[in-house]
């Protein structure tokens, strides 16, 4: 059974500024390579299994450093900016991450979440997403669940928005995600020998380091925009 943690990290209403967000969506639509839900579900798969893979490792590694006395967390900051090779998504990625801080401390207060804000205030997303996690009584797979969400559910959003699409139609074509996001939540917190939470084998180096280089030239175009809907 999926925790109320999860339902709650994963839901649009959360008021940590994921509605001003379009991963991309705004400017690839306005390149004219979305213009229905066919293009709009390649333009999805392609995001998750690129930048979605990464967000939903780091999103787990957070989580599950949480239990640690010393759990690093600005290590696994350095380790996303890393992954995250165009500034302006470095930038979006922060300033999710901080306004989610700031609501989950408040949605759950916990220590965790505190020790988070004293290191890094403005913390990439995914890392932010798992100590939430954490804070609400998550798993590390769960976390990434969410990220892997997050990835696609935001850009789907947007897509409704900008092109008039038929939300039931978009909605289905998430409904149609549900084994791909699986898939990439697995592969980011396999199963295995370790606790629920824990931390599998392995160093925050060896994280998965996908590569989107179309979704880094967009973010850097759409920075750029004089005239934008969404601020990434």
């Amino acid at each position: 059974m999926l925790s109320p943690g999860l339902l709650l990290l994963a839901d649009s209403r959360l008021p940590a500024g994921g509605h001003a967000h379009s991963g991309g969506a705004e400017r690839v639509i306005a390149a004219g390579a979305v213009h229905d839900v066919p293009s709009l579900e390649r333009f999805l798969r392609g995001r998750l299994h690129t930048a979605g893979v990464p967000a939903a490792a780091l999103a787990a590694a957070a989580r599950a450093a949480a239990v640690d006395e010393s759990p690093g967390w600005e290590l696994l900051d350095e380790e996303a900016d890393a992954r995250t090779a165009s500034p302006a998504q470095r930038a979006a990625s922060r300033t999710q991450g901080r306004l989610l801080l700031r609501v989950a401390r408040r949605v759950w207060p916990a220590e965790a979440l505190e020790e988070l804000a004293r290191r890094t205030p403005s913390p990439h997303h995914p890392v932010a997403l798992g100590v939430a996690a954490y804070a609400a009584g998550a798993t590390a797979g769960e976390a990434a669940l969410a990220a892997a969400y997050h990835a696609v559910s935001g850009p789907a959003t947007a897509a409704v928005r900008l092109l008039g699409l038929d939300p039931v139609a978009v909605h289905a074509l998430l409904a149609a995600l549900g084994p791909d996001l699986a898939a990439v939540a697995e592969r980011a917190h396999p199963p295995g020998p370790h606790p629920p939470g824990s931390r599998p084998p392995g160093s925050w180096a060896e994280l998965p380091a996908c590569s989107a280089p179309a979704l880094d030239l967009l973010a850097e175009q759409h920075a750029r925009a004089e005239v934008r809907l969404f601020v990434s």
